[in-house]
């Protein structure tokens, strides 16, 4: 494999993070609304004053000596998660499936027990997965029940959609499908694959699974050229709501799609990954400046969507290596 040079991500319109930090995110997004993003659960409850769905929230563990309680009116339950509430990256969410005897089933098919449960929440209050490593809360919601249309293309986990928003303009997607690789969780760092979506239709361009492209789940075996998303446009509709809702001009907003209440906001990001042109197999730059001409021109986000939709239309799948040899 060939290093591709940095003359040539330019011609291919990659976004590099300092253009992406600094033309973008600093320009873009004033520090006093990250908060509401970075916290979790003050997003969740932004979402739900303005009747934004999201997964339904169980309970909050502030301190230490609540662990115990919250221990005992999780053994009623079959299945929640349990998440840092300033994490990021995926890093400290723990999915609970179903139980087995006084047992709690991970998504991996791993039992583990309450004493378990305890420790985990006890390394979440203390800070162990959150930025900066600050001492955190832990928030536990419901485990959604998502579209089976979905259940192909994720493991052990629930498949997310990251639409990248820039001023109200849907500029690129992705769906992050858990694999077994990456326990269950839509982290592609860890080994989940990455598929580009197109924002015109719904279906995938590429996929992704560190650094090399794909054709089906290695887990499932399911065809990623068989993907459709349902209810695509309430799905960008839901994540151009999310950009005036936190009033960040950049942003990443994941989305799920529960099969009953459709699609549902699980989080936002103030800083999202880069990966998504992998998956894409296509630069933000050149997206981000027909967005620029989109948000001055179009004044609602029915307005903004259409015309996201139509420009950012994908009639064709070019491999990035392609495109880079042709250069």
């Amino acid at each position: 494999m060939h290093l591709v040079s940095p003359r040539t991500l330019r011609k291919l319109g990659i976004l590099g993070m300092n253009r992406r930090n600094v033309g973008y995110i600093g320009r873009c997004n004033d520090r006093r609304n990250y908060r509401l993003v970075d916290d979790k659960l003050l997003t969740k409850h932004a979402a739900l004053d303005r009747g934004v769905p999201t997964p339904e929230l169980y309970g909050v563990i502030e301190y230490q000596f609540e662990i115990n309680d919250m221990v005992e009116e999780l053994v009623e339950r079959e299945s929640f998660v349990i998440k840092p509430v300033q994490g990021s990256g995926g890093k400290g969410i723990l999915v609970i499936v179903g139980r087995e005897g006084q047992g709690f089933v991970k998504s991996s098919g791993v039992v583990i027990d309450a004493d378990a449960l305890r420790r985990h929440a006890s390394n979440i209050l203390a800070g162990l997965y959150s930025l900066g490593g600050r001492n955190d809360q832990a928030m536990i919601e419901a485990l959604l029940d998502f579209d089976p249309v979905m259940a192909p293309y994720s493991h052990e986990g629930v498949p997310d959609i990251r639409v990248i928003v820039y001023r109200g303009v849907p500029v690129m997607a992705m769906i992050r499908c858990a694999t077994h690789a990456s326990d269950g969780k839509a982290n592609l760092h860890q080994g989940a694959v990455g598929v580009g979506i197109d924002i015109g239709s719904g279906r995938p361009v590429a996929a992704v699974q560190q650094g090399r492209l794909v054709t089906h789940h290695p887990d499932t075996g399911a065809l990623f050229t068989e993907l459709k998303i349902p209810q695509w446009q309430k799905i960008l509709e839901l994540a151009a709501g999310c950009a005036e809702m936190c009033g960040l001009g950049y942003l990443g907003a994941d989305i799920v799609l529960d099969r009953v209440r459709g699609p549902m906001l699980l989080e936002l990001n103030a800083r999202p990954g880069l990966s998504i042109q992998v998956a894409n197999q296509e630069g933000l730059i050149g997206r981000l400046k027909k967005a620029d001409v989109i948000a001055d021109t179009c004044h609602t986000d029915g307005e903004r969507i259409a015309a996201a939709m139509e420009a950012f239309s994908v009639d064709r799948m070019v491999p990035l290596a392609e495109q880079a040899a042709a250069l």
